[in-house]
């Protein structure tokens, strides 16, 4: 009983890791990574289309991203989606494809994305604190049903809170770890 609670909570909690990476490699770091547009969405006939339905997305230069859509037509929804973005960069076509130069970050804006990241960490954190509450809660509902020993229950109880600290050293690491790669020049 105890170990499916724990290991329903290991499983949310790597899911929470897993969104806060996924979530941060779209946070622009001066160099260029298709991660930066995949979730631009595209009006495509009327309905919001992920732009990497609709092009393929090359890396040819460490400053350069090129969008070759599958179709010369969406070439300027592309660009609108691209321009309406919060990535504040300016879709050069010709014809055939879109690129995009990533311009190297100012101080200021390095300042503000860590400002970003550090406010993506604390949520992920506070997810994982969500978790353990959830965790202890059902822990103690079984207690209360007499399905489990009150020892059972602290026991639980402390083992919940060595996977909540463990998550939330990786959280923190992450974090870190993005900040570094953003503030280098």
């Amino acid at each position: 009983m105890i170990n499916e609670v724990l290991a329903e909570t290991h499983e949310r909690m790597e899911k929470t890791i897993d969104s806060l990476r996924t979530d941060l490699t779209s946070i622009r770091t001066g160099r260029a990574s298709p991660a930066l547009v995949e979730r631009i969405t595209v009006e495509y006939f009327g309905m919001p289309t992920p732009l990497q339905q609709l092009a393929t997305i090359n890396v040819p230069e460490p400053q350069q991203l090129v969008i070759r859509p599958f179709s010369k037509g969406d070439i300027p929804a592309i660009e609108r989606a691209i321009s309406k973005s919060d990535l504040k960069l300016t879709p050069n076509n010709d014809g055939q494809q879109i690129r995009l130069i990533i311009p190297p970050l100012t101080e200021e804006r390095r300042r503000e994305l860590t400002k970003i990241v550090s406010k993506r960490g604390e949520e992920a954190r506070v997810a994982v604190r969500n978790i353990r509450r959830d965790a202890i809660h059902d822990l103690r509902e079984m207690e209360k049903e007499s399905m489990i020993s009150e020892d059972d229950l602290h026991r639980g109880e402390e083992r919940v809170q060595e996977k909540t600290d463990a998550f939330i050293k990786q959280v923190d690491e992450i974090v870190r770890e993005k900040d570094a790669e953003i503030m280098t020049v």
